[in-house]
């Protein structure tokens, strides 16, 4: 155990602990559930731009997505830019409209809009399994991701980590709420950068230069240098289908969505929409060309996700690898406080007020529902990552691509769309859970197209089709009140 590691990781610990106290103290008198799971709708651009940035760059940005740029080459680091929009296209599409419905209808979980739009309460309960369904799954990713970073860099056995991370992650989550989550989003969005940057010149040095580690990596396989990337895994195709999973898709991500109705103003918006998309570029390339670059250093891994880790202790000082250990921690946990919140609203909100909607008046069960249900969710996560696959990114573009396949139609279409129904919105979500389950599951690959690009395709289809037989109920929704 290298305590030179740990001590920075525990003071940075000590330090997230902190901001959830703060943020404790800092709620608003009003609506417990508006303020727990919300943060009273009072963020700024600044917030906005980071919680929006740290809850999308996950363990799969910085500790998968480089695993995979270590093991296929430079064309991964060129696929991963194709990210760059994400931010740009939630707030653009999502953005104004989103939030001035969100704040009509008084909504707290997209379940929440999605009932207002379509008024179905089997819609909701439809959306709500599938969420927290793929929710368990993405944390999990996650968690997976926070123990095997402590136990690479930091020597702590797999399962001790991983009792570390969990219950820590569980803890402030539930004290704190969504105040604690975006104040946290903040500093982690900073740490991200700072680490990301510092890691990247570190490997460039420990390599010999740039030119010197392409180099190296031409000798070990000339295809780690390609467009193509090793295995020739980089088809015309396949990227395609990865800028649907992790760039246009990311609009139909209830945590990333529900994130676009808790700001404070449209001036937060064009702020975050401009400094989320900096913060994007500057992780997404920092990262992945470390972890390309990382082969010319660490030629032998044998699992490709101990890339970023590893390089931490071997080509920084032990007191700047823990400095640097707080970056993907950061990533990780702003990813699972996002998710967590979002499975514990489902709960409590959409599920329990659903069935008892006579309790919502009770506020003080409510706080003790809202945190014993994100404190649970968390320990049961921790139970799903004690036996963890070889490599996370598959397991992570597994759970994004089922919950784009449910969400982002109803969504986008309910938004822009005056005549949908709920007839078309169900039809689409079931339509589309159906086939991407059905084609992960056998890895199906149609036309060498990624099994979202299909499931978002035959979903559309069935949301026109389905319209055509509901009742255009909803019609009235979209109007100025």
């Amino acid at each position: 155990m290298q305590i030179e590691v740990l001590l920075p990781l525990i003071a940075y610990l000590l330090l997230v602990f902190g901001l959830s106290v703060y943020a404790y103290t800092r709620r608003q008198q009003g609506n417990f559930l508006t303020e727990y799971f919300l943060g009273n709708r009072s963020m700024g651009g600044f917030v906005l731009a980071m919680t929006l940035t740290a809850t999308y760059i996950s363990a799969s940005s910085f500790i998968g997505g480089p695993g995979a740029a270590y093991k296929f080459g430079l064309g991964w680091v060129l696929l991963a830019m194709i990210q760059l929009p994400a931010v740009w296209l939630s707030l653009g599409v999502l953005g104004k409209k989103f939030a001035i419905l969100a704040r009509r209808y008084n909504a707290v979980t997209l379940n929440d809009m999605l009932f207002a739009r379509y008024q179905s309460r089997l819609l909701v309960w439809l959306a709500s399994l599938s969420l927290l369904v793929a929710f368990l799954g993405a944390m999990t990713v996650q968690f997976i991701g926070g123990a095997r970073l402590l136990e690479t860099a930091a020597g702590i056995p797999y399962d001790t980590g991983l009792l570390i991370f969990g219950i820590s992650i569980a803890l402030y989550t539930a004290f704190g709420g969504f105040r604690a989550s975006v104040l946290n989003d903040a500093m982690q969005g900073l740490v991200m950068l700072l680490g990301t940057i510092l890691l990247l010149f570190a490997v460039i040095h420990a390599a010999g230069g740039l030119h010197t580690a392409i180099d190296k990596l031409q000798q070990i396989d000339p295809k780690l240098v390609s467009v193509h990337g090793g295995d020739d895994v980089l088809s015309l195709p396949f990227m395609a289908s990865f800028w649907i999973l992790v760039c246009f898709g990311v609009i139909g991500l209830p945590h990333t969505a529900v994130r676009c109705i808790s700001y404070k103003d449209s001036k937060a918006v064009h702020r975050g929409i401009v400094l989320g998309t900096i913060v994007v570029a500057v992780l997404m390339l920092g990262m992945h060309l470390a972890g390309a670059l990382g082969r010319a250093v660490l030629p032998d891994l044998k699992i490709p996700d101990q890339v970023i880790p590893t390089l931490m202790i071997t080509v920084l000082p032990p007191y700047a690898a823990g400095i640097f250990l707080a970056a993907p921690m950061a990533a990780i946990m702003s990813t699972i406080n996002a998710q967590l919140l979002q499975s514990s609203a489902t709960i409590v909100k959409d599920l329990y007020l659903g069935i008892k909607p006579d309790q919502l008046a009770n506020e003080r069960k409510l706080k003790r529902f809202s945190s014993w249900a994100t404190f649970v969710l968390g320990l049961l996560v921790l139970l799903a990552a004690w036996r963890p696959p070889e490599m996370i990114i598959w397991l992570n573009l597994l759970a994004f691509g089922g919950l784009e396949a449910v969400f982002l139609w109803p969504l986008v279409l309910g938004l822009y769309w005056e005549r949908a129904n709920a007839t078309g919105a169900l039809s689409s979500m079931i339509v589309g859970a159906v086939c991407y389950t059905l084609l992960a599951s056998i890895d199906l690959h149609i036309a060498g197209l990624h099994p979202i690009v299909p499931s978002l395709s035959l979903s559309l289809l069935a949301f026109y089709i389905g319209n055509k037989f509901g009742s255009p109920a909803g019609e009235t929704a979209l109007k100025p009140s």
